[in-house]
């Protein structure tokens, strides 16, 4: 007998999953809001070094700001102040002759920099000085918090395999509040560093179990649904993202707007149910029988509830032990568990690399950045209500396989664009944003059902830990601009074509029961 009879008795979804899926709304809500932090709270405002030092040297305290600037920091080719140099002494020939600059000294920073707060009050990069030759530090921040992630997602998937979906889900909600609330008042880099690593690592078990949660409680039929509307709540949170953002442009203050809606999550979490799935593939089938029995009287199929004896439910998984415990080591121990592991750990770290290399490169596109946020966001909306369709009508395999493949198109058009084409070259990664999310949204439920019911957290748990690698990893490759300009997009471009390649050696599930076992994965081959 499969669960899936049992859930089309009490109808797999009915009041009960739409209450499941709300819950779940409500807590990913904070998710893309700290994802996506690093665009402003370690946005870099323009700035040029402090001369304040030069104030009472002579004939420098009787010229205007602008005369100030001129004879003590060099211009760049596009006519600005340079950001990290300025002259060894006051070159106060340039008030006459500002083309005689040739021989003249130039030094780095000595007294730290000026910033300009007409659009951020304050951010990490002013607080501790976090550019120039410290600008690696600035993007580490971001690489710190998706490195939390990573490890995060192992060990919840762990976690949640073993001791359940649903206590797991309380832990990460409060664990990832405090340590989100705690870094908002860092007085130091180190302490922020050290607090953003453990944000990440508590508040990614709320995507991995709140996803699988949600899979495991619905039929084959809405499953696709349910993983896009889960996939809408990250567009949701980035959308409003954009919003909180342009309102609140202190990073300490912003930090706690984007965390606060835990608060609501773990009051809503005492009505989330543990996976009935779960608890019957671990022997605890009189758990089981309690939340299928409050499933059916929800969604008012109360005269199915005779049909949820424990020895019916007994006969749900026979093939392996209810008694073992699970660990990661499952998912390499037999051949076809081997090659499923492998190519979707790639496939996680194709399109996650892809996505947040897309979604990391906010400016230079010559519009605000709260606008570039806000229609990268809004661009995700019709592309995971094309996803709905796509899933049904041509499958999960090749939905993936040809959006990968698009979002690598765009990124290599934007290769050859003129960078004078600004409005062009943000069209084109606008759209290829709309690809990689789209990409995003079906690989989530992918894997979901990819995955037997006894091993399903521990995958997707190191899905999770590959993704989050790709995503630490793509701070970092924006860093190679330095080597060449375009190097970043060659690289994000050949990493989306290669998960396309991945994705295709994968099999569709499209229409197909849930593998409960190692054993049913193993077979099916």
């Amino acid at each position: 007998m499969k669960f899936e009879n049992v859930l089309a008795d009490i109808n797999g979804f009915g009041r009960f999953q739409i209450m499941i899926i709300v819950i779940s709304f409500i807590g990913r809500f904070t998710l893309p809001c700290h994802f996506m932090l690093n665009n402003f709270i370690a946005a870099v405002p323009s700035h040029h070094c402090d001369i304040s030092s030069l104030d009472d040297v002579g004939i420098f305290m009787n010229l205007s700001q602008t005369e100030r600037l001129l004879v003590t920091i060099p211009v760049q080719q596009d006519g600005t102040p340079s950001s990290c140099q300025m002259f060894q002494e006051p070159q106060y020939h340039l008030l006459f002759n500002t083309s005689h600059i040739t021989d003249t000294r130039k030094v780095p920073c000595q007294n730290g920099w000026v910033y300009d707060n007409t659009t951020f009050k304050s951010t990490l990069t002013s607080e501790w000085d976090l550019v120039c030759d410290r600008r690696g530090k600035n993007k580490a921040t971001a690489t710190i918090f998706f490195v939390g992630v990573m490890f995060g997602a192992m060990a919840f998937g762990s976690l949640s395999d073993r001791y359940g979906r649903r206590i797991m889900l309380l832990i990460s909600y409060v664990s990832g509040m405090v340590f989100a609330v705690a870094s908002a008042f860092s007085t130091s880099y180190v302490m922020f560093m050290v607090l953003r690593f453990l944000t990440g690592f508590c508040i990614t078990g709320i995507v991995i179990v709140s996803a699988v949660l949600s899979v495991e409680w619905v039929d084959i039929e809405h499953r696709k649904i349910v993983g896009v509307i889960d996939s809408l709540s990250w567009t949701f949170g980035n959308t409003v993202f954009s919003l909180i953002a342009y309102f609140v442009n202190d990073w300490r203050r912003l930090i706690i707007s984007v965390t606060l809606p835990l608060i609501l999550a773990i009051f809503t979490w005492r009505w989330m149910p543990e996976s009935a799935r779960w608890l019957i593939a671990n022997g605890k089938l009189e758990q089981a029988q309690m939340y299928l029995k409050n499933c059916a009287n929800m969604n008012r199929t109360e005269e199915s509830i005779h049909t949820l004896e424990i020895e019916t439910l007994s006969t749900i998984v026979t093939t392996e032990k209810r008694d073992r415990t699970y660990s990661y080591l499952d998912l390499i121990r037999t051949p076809e568990m081997r090659k499923l592991a492998l190519r979707t750990g790639i496939l996680w770290f194709c399109v996650a690399t892809t996505f947040y290399g897309i979604s990391f490169k906010i400016t230079g596109f010559g519009l605000n950045i709260y606008l570039t946020q806000f229609t990268y966001a809004l661009i995700e909306l019709p592309a995971k209500l094309a996803v709905l369709y796509l899933l049904e009508k041509i499958g999960r395999r090749h939905t993936i396989v040809g959006t990968l493949l698009m979002a690598a198109i765009c990124l290599g058009i934007n290769i050859v664009i003129p960078k004078e084409m600004s409005v062009a070259t943000t069209v084109v990664a606008i759209i290829g944003k709309g690809f990689s999310s789209a990409s995003f949204a079906t690989l989530v439920l992918y894997s979901s059902e990819l995955y037997p019911t006894v091993v399903r957290q521990n995958g997707m748990g190191y899905n999770s830990f590959m993704a989050r690698f790709g995503v630490a990893v793509a701070p970092m490759i924006l860093l190679l601009d330095e080597v060449w300009t375009e190097l970043p997009q060659v690289i994000f471009c050949f990493v989306a074509v290669l998960g396309g390649i991945v994705a295709r050696t994968l099999s569709e599930t499209r229409n197909r029961c849930l593998p409960e076992t190692i054993e049913d994965i193993e077979q099916k081959q």
